[in-house]
């Protein structure tokens, strides 16, 4: 149980320090705005994308957001990894900078699957521990 949690605080703190925190500090500079344009996307593209970023990023860090909210945010950077990745392909080819996409989908996977073992453990009551610790 531990090697899960620390695999899944791994993973999605990758993901919630680049796809949120970064993106909430860099998403207005110029250099970010000419990424997008560069891809062949409006500017006001990279604000929504900039937003629902970082709202994701809260979104998968967060304990209270579960269920049905949790699936969103996972399918939400699912399709952002998966499409950045094909926008850099079809504008660029195959360069290095298709690395980036493919190691944010490999954490999302990791967070993914060690979110769900984590949930399917069952959870040991405080009694429980105390009887274990004698």
């Amino acid at each position: 149980m531990k090697k899960t949690k620390i695999v899944y605080w791994v993973s999605t703190l990758a993901i919630f320090i680049f796809e949120g925190i970064l993106v909430a500090f860099t998403s207005h500079t110029e250099l970010a705005k000419e990424g997008i344009r560069s891809l062949g996307y409006p500017d006001y593209f990279g604000t929504l994308l900039a937003i629902f970023k970082v709202v994701g990023a809260v979104g998968l860090i967060l304990p209270q957001v579960k269920g049905n909210a949790k699936e969103w945010v996972y399918a939400g950077f699912s399709f952002d990894f998966v499409f950045t990745f094909l926008s850099l392909l079809i504008v660029g080819g195959v360069s290095v900078s298709l690395l980036m996409p493919v190691a944010f989908i490999v954490f999302l996977i990791l967070s993914y699957r060690s979110y769900h073992k984590l949930r399917r453990m069952p959870a040991v009551a405080p009694a429980a521990t105390a009887k274990l610790a004698m």
